[in-house]
């Protein structure tokens, strides 16, 4: 396996997993001011913003994905714990981030922003939409370097012994996440805006991720562990990514059906 620290400066170290957030982020910006600069794909030629303004909003996007994230973690996964060690919430070098948690905080931070500018708000989340795959591939590549969120035993050729995983090969199930929710999901909705033109109509590209991820995730369920600490909610096989991936898919239909009746200027 892969050294999950990249490198130490002195008592400093830096981690893969830190790595692949600041990439995502940084890439995710840099497509998403490219599809800003493309007036002609947005609804009446008219982004939701500016590529100046969205490189500005990168900071809103950091806070948005990790207090989320975290709050995520610690209401969904590990209430309890959390609440009768409350100091524990911000210790985020202990690991502990939930991607519901991040998208709801990240979704939240960009309809505050739009609202205040009085921009289409489901073009925000379209603009979302298109560029978050990118770090979900990379954020699941640094789970499958740290050697977590792996799956159950395989006899596939391409099982992985994960240290702490014992001796048996297991699903990369981290990677089979980072090709689903990342590369296919990042095709499938680069097709849909660039070719479809789907961004004149806002709410089916924020539709079809929601769809997309939802799906993705409850797929790959069947094959990656559950948390230890929570194991299966029900029939030896319901995990809580299922539950919390069903309100996006809900929530992505609604979307489209909604988008797809509203007539546009």
């Amino acid at each position: 396996m892969i050294d999950p620290v990249a490198f130490a400066i002195g008592p400093i170290v830096i981690r893969w997993y830190a790595l692949a957030y600041l990439a995502g982020i940084f890439l995710g910006v840099g497509y998403g001011m490219l599809l800003l600069r493309r007036k002609s794909l947005w609804v009446n030629g008219t982004p939701p913003m500016t590529p100046d303004e969205l490189f500005d909003f990168t900071f809103w996007i950091v806070i948005g994905i990790i207090v989320g994230g975290r709050l995520g973690y610690v209401l969904f996964y590990d209430p309890l714990v959390f609440a009768a060690n409350p100091g524990q919430i911000i210790a985020l070098w202990d690991g502990g981030m939930s991607f519901h948690g991040g998208m709801l905080g990240l979704m939240v931070a960009m309809i505050v922003y739009l609202n205040r500018k009085k921009a289409n708000i489901f073009s925000g989340l379209d603009l979302l939409a298109c560029c978050a795959t990118i770090g979900l591939f990379l954020g699941r590549v640094a789970n499958f370097i740290n050697a977590e969120l792996y799956g159950s035993v395989t006899t596939m050729p391409w099982g992985v012994i994960f240290p702490g995983g014992g001796d048996l090969p297991r699903h990369p199930s981290q990677l089979y996440e980072g090709l689903l929710e990342g590369v296919l999901l990042f095709l499938v909705i680069r097709y849909f805006t660039h070719v479809k033109l789907v961004l004149r109509r806002p709410g089916i590209a924020a539709g079809i991720f929601g769809i997309g991820y939802a799906l993705s995730r409850i797929f790959v369920e069947f094959f990656r562990l559950p948390d230890s600490h929570i194991g299966y909610l029900a029939f030896g096989w319901l995990t809580m990514g299922m539950v919390l991936s069903l309100p996006i898919l809900i929530a992505g239909i609604a979307l489209i059906i909604w988008a797809r009746t509203r007539r546009h200027a």
